[in-house]
């Protein structure tokens, strides 16, 4: 390769779908260059063709996804005239991926430690007991604590951002000559993605790696990339330095993304006052809330355990949106998933409309769950893959025994133009949506029963700007109209300081700090609080 070819070049590139005997082009004339030590990142709403370029790049495409026309040269190689034991020896040496969802690309029977150790082996990196070093180092680079313990573990035992973190130590392990990282924070606290998008600038800097960004976060592009493309329907349509895209954008779309995006202003339009703001008596109340887990010990009947959540309290009133955030393996998830009654409580009560939940027999709990709704944090592993849409929304009024088959048909029509998705999309399969699409099939899901609290954890996080935006107007009026009261589990603390009425804190399975927005932002007191403030990402463009 001449020293002024480009790590990656796509040039021309178009992309099909066979559905049935026909071609339906999901990409086209696309064109992109990324030199050695350059981060290019790729922005566009859920569905504008983003992931579907990264994974011609790789050779990723689903079985009925075609390359149709243009060019892909890597390191000066044609990728599209590669035989597949040539991809084979690319990947993960050459081209490294941190895939967008976690749970489906990482195998839930082998331990995470021989996951990491084995793209090392495979490529002839390490072997024996250097694997094992290595996998620790890589493990302690991505911000998990305790590494050699936990690389012993399982992806179950992780949270949703460590699992992320394990994706990302795999794509660097090689340490490859161009990085594909499709979302590769989303998923991330801003302190733990601030640790993982500086390893990443130091690669670039120190090994020449070329990283293509695929995101919905344009304050990270803005921070991150040194150019930005930004795709609509399947086309380019702006691209540029970072300062030239989001200073001065030409494209109507990328001026919509622009203004939809909470992290890139430094203020918000409050939301509407609630006209039900609420009686003074909680609707939920936790009080002094412990979860223990148990966990295998190294030594035979040594019993260990984990305490995820340590003394939290809080309460919920109706009509109100609280907030919990905090870093990945904070208790964050525990916390709404012992509200849920996903998770026994070790010690400590729950009170939902003066009913202690932690008493319940499993009728009264069933019961319970008409009134109480989860939006999980990930789209992939929430919706069942056999199922379509509609039979996915549909299966809670199933369940629950309500309406007839025209009416929950009508009722899924409502529910998907409520999260704006078109009608055609109630027949269609989980594997042929984005993860936008499908995050936004679980929120539809969720709201069948018409619940009175939604329990929403990182309901958002998978979203672009645009779409993300529309959620959050939806829930906020249906709020309004309904009297809902939500529990918001996130890291993304832009998006809570525009839907919280209260916010707590948490670190390390404790509540270090609770408020108001306003007062949380613009008056921290807990050190921890303010790291968190500070690493968001763009944090000085919004000032």
């Amino acid at each position: 390769m001449s020293n002024t070819e480009p790590v990656l070049s796509i040039k021309g590139l178009a992309v099909a779908f066979r559905t049935g005997s026909e071609l339906v082009t999901a990409i086209s004339d696309v064109s992109i260059d990324v030199a050695a030590g350059e981060t290019v990142a790729v922005v566009g709403e859920s569905g504008s063709g983003k992931s579907t370029t990264a994974a011609a790049v790789n050779r990723l495409l689903p079985e009925n996804g075609v390359i149709t026309a243009g060019s892909i040269r890597f390191d000066g190689r044609e990728v599209t005239e590669l035989g597949e034991n040539a991809m084979i020896s690319l990947r993960g040496a050459g081209i490294g991926l941190v895939p967008q969802d976690p749970m489906s690309n990482l195998d839930p029977l082998m331990r995470v430690g021989d996951q990491i150790g084995e793209a090392l082996e495979v490529h002839g990196r390490t072997t024996g007991d250097a694997t094992t070093a290595r996998v620790v180092e890589l493990l302690e680079m991505v911000g998990i604590a305790d590494a050699a313990n936990r690389a012993r573990q399982y992806p179950h035992e992780f949270s949703g951002g460590m699992r992320q973190r394990v994706l990302i130590a795999m794509g660097l392990a090689c340490t490859p000559r161009l990085l594909i990282a499709d979302e590769p924070t989303s998923a991330l606290d801003v302190t733990v993605q601030r640790r993982i998008l500086d390893q990443l600038d130091e690669l670039t800097d120190e090994l020449g790696t070329a990283v293509f960004l695929i995101t919905h976060d344009l304050a990270l592009a803005a921070e991150r990339a040194d150019r930005i493309v930004v795709m609509f329907r399947g086309k380019i349509v702006e691209e540029g330095t970072s300062a030239e895209v989001l200073g001065n954008p030409q494209h109507e779309y990328t001026q919509q993304l622009l203004a939809a995006a909470p992290s890139l202003a430094s203020r918000r339009d409050p939301l509407p006052q609630r006209e039900s703001a609420a009686s003074e008596t909680p609707f939920v109340e936790a009080r002094d809330l412990r979860k223990e887990f148990a966990l295998r010990s190294p030594k035979p009947g040594e019993a260990q355990s984990f305490t995820a959540v340590d003394g939290v309290s809080f309460s919920i009133r109706r009509g109100t949106t609280v907030s919990i955030v905090g870093e990945s393996g904070s208790g964050k998830s525990t916390t709404a998933n012992m509200v849920l009654g996903l998770e026994d409580v070790t010690s400590g009560s729950i009170l939902f409309d003066g009913l202690d939940l932690t008493g319940l027999r499993r009728k009264e709990l069933f019961a319970l769950r008409r009134r109480v709704q989860p939006v999980f944090q990930n789209p992939y592993a929430s919706l069942d893959p056999r199922y379509t849409v509609e039979q996915s929304i549909t299966e809670p009024l199933r369940v629950h025994r309500i309406g007839t088959v025209a009416t929950r048909h009508a009722r899924v029509l409502e529910l998907l133009e409520q999260v704006a998705l078109p009608a055609a999309m109630a027949e269609r399969l989980p594997h042929e949506l984005s993860g936008g699409q499908r995050q936004r099939v679980a929120i539809a899901r969720a709201l069948a029963l018409e619940p009175e609290l939604v329990v929403l954890d990182e309901a958002v996080s998978a979203l672009d700007v645009l779409v993300q935006a529309q959620i959050l107007d939806l829930l906020a009026d249906l709020q309004r109209r309904l009297g809902l009261s939500y529990l918001f589990i996130s890291h993304d603390l832009a998006v809570v300081r525009m839907i919280s009425d209260e916010v707590h804190v948490m670190q390390r399975g404790v509540v270090v700090e609770s408020g108001t927005p306003e007062r949380i932002f613009d008056d921290p007191q807990h050190p921890y609080t303010k790291e968190l403030l500070a690493a968001i990402p763009g944090a000085t463009l919004a000032s």
